[in-house]
């Protein structure tokens, strides 16, 4: 699990988004940014939180957060998934796991009694100075939109 808090300055990074460009933690600066880790792309439980972000994408626009999903998929499946569910924000694919790493959301996990090393679905919203606001390690996928706004009610 992550050590980092509500307070923390978030953790520069620099990724490769599902067309291949470059996207970094400063090119949100000035802006709120839903930064959201998922274990895998087109699985069921990632599918659900990326097409509820998606799909409240306006919503959450309009209360000025950006939205930036992150996992450890390669380019070509961020590409698919991208595709697929015409997600309107950009997908990075960490396939170095550096960036989980860097955030502290990859580690042994447990499923079937099978011990593996995988992503903890988690997110941080990252206010517009990069301090961390909110760290949501409980995450509702079917929900993920109304959970994070009702943190600002």
């Amino acid at each position: 699990m992550t050590n980092l808090k509500p307070g923390d300055k978030a953790p520069e990074f620099k990724g490769i988004n599902q067309d291949g460009k470059k996207v970094a933690l400063q090119d949100f600066k000035g802006k709120k940014l839903i930064l959201y880790f998922y274990p895998k792309a087109l699985t069921a439980g990632c599918t659900k939180e990326t097409v509820n972000l998606s799909e409240n994408y306006k919503l959450l626009k309009s209360k000025g957060f950006e939205v930036l999903g992150v996992s450890p998929d390669p380019v070509e499946k961020q590409k698919k998934f991208h595709e697929k569910y015409k997600v309107p924000f950009d997908l990075v694919a960490d396939e170095n796991k550096e960036i989980v790493k860097l955030y502290g959301v990859w580690g042994k996990k447990k499923m079937y009694g099978r011990e593996y090393d995988g992503v903890y679905r988690t997110t941080f919203i990252v206010d517009e100075n990069g301090k961390i606001e909110h760290v949501i390690t409980k995450v509702k996928t079917n929900e993920h939109a109304a959970q994070i706004l009702s943190l600002y009610e």
